[in-house]
């Protein structure tokens, strides 16, 4: 099943919380859509997912200043 999460809006640190308990709701075969804004959020948030023990799958431009990053479990 494929999640959508949208933290376009939020500031860090919620941005990475707010990931972290969608991440956190994944099932083994879930994968988890996140749509973050340029800047800050698109600089942590894919690397505290990966220390995190989750896989990065992709991480794109969606469109302006939005990225969508796609994650699973490991």
């Amino acid at each position: 099943m494929v999640k959508t999460l949208d933290i376009t809006n939020e500031q860090c640190p919620m941005t990475f919380v707010k990931t972290k308990v969608a991440l956190h709701e994944l099932s083994q075969d879930d994968i988890l859509e996140v749509l973050l804004s340029a800047g800050e959020p698109l600089e942590n948030v894919p690397h505290a997912v990966r220390e995190s023990g989750y896989k990065v799958l992709s991480v794109e431009q969606a469109e302006g200043n939005i990225y969508k990053m796609t994650v699973t479990c490991l």
